[in-house]
């Protein structure tokens, strides 16, 4: 699904329609990243970080708003894409065949790789030849993440204000998010609570 809020950069989601019952399965490859891999020590990094791979994902689908693909087969073989197998693509504004490893940093490109042959061994046939990688998610979580006790689970600045989920940056998907939800629930329960 296209998900890009700003002129010349490209988001896609991973999300499946409500009644599940499209030709294909959607996922998203998330790859964990670093402060340190922003390459700038600013309270915005990520931000910055993460834009320029929306701005590349742009420019590899062909500036037109489809959205760079890949096939696993081709990814896994470090080599380009140039059509689609029997995988019909299920992004609504159209893919265009490219090698991924020119958005991506190494880090992230080797991680996916290990990711998807550890995936194949457990689900198997994730990582088929044909497999369509449609990208970049790249908003599965907060670039930036609100400071909070580690106990308390409090704003450090704001006392009674629990910072949680994907959007304050402690989660990386909706069944994170909620264990995390759960988590600030507990800790202001517990602080509301009357001693027995």
């Amino acid at each position: 699904m296209p998900a890009a809020s700003e002129e010349g950069r490209l988001v896609t989601n991973g999300m499946s329609e409500h009644a599940r019952s499209e030709e294909n399965a959607n996922s998203g490859l998330l790859v964990q990243v670093f402060p340190e891999d922003f390459g700038q020590d600013h309270p915005l990094a990520g931000v910055e970080f993460q834009r320029k791979l929306e701005e590349k994902a742009f420019v590899l689908g062909g500036k037109t708003y489809q959205a760079p693909a890949q096939l696993v087969g081709d990814f896994l073989a470090d080599r380009p894409s140039t059509g689609i197998g029997k995988v019909t693509p299920s992004y609504a504004l159209g893919v265009t065949p490219t090698d991924l490893s020119q958005l991506f940093p190494e880090y992230i490109t080797s991680s996916m790789k290990e990711a998807l042959l550890g995936f194949d061994k457990k689900i198997q046939g994730f990582a088929m030849n044909d497999a369509i990688m449609t990208g970049v998610e790249s908003r599965s979580s907060s670039p930036v993440r609100i400071n909070r006790d580690e106990e308390s689970f409090q704003s450090i600045s704001t006392q009674g204000i629990y910072p949680s989920g994907e959007g304050a940056g402690f989660a990386g998907g909706i069944v994170s998010a909620a264990i995390d939800g759960l988590k600030c629930a507990e800790q202001m329960i517990a602080s509301y609570a009357r001693p027995e």
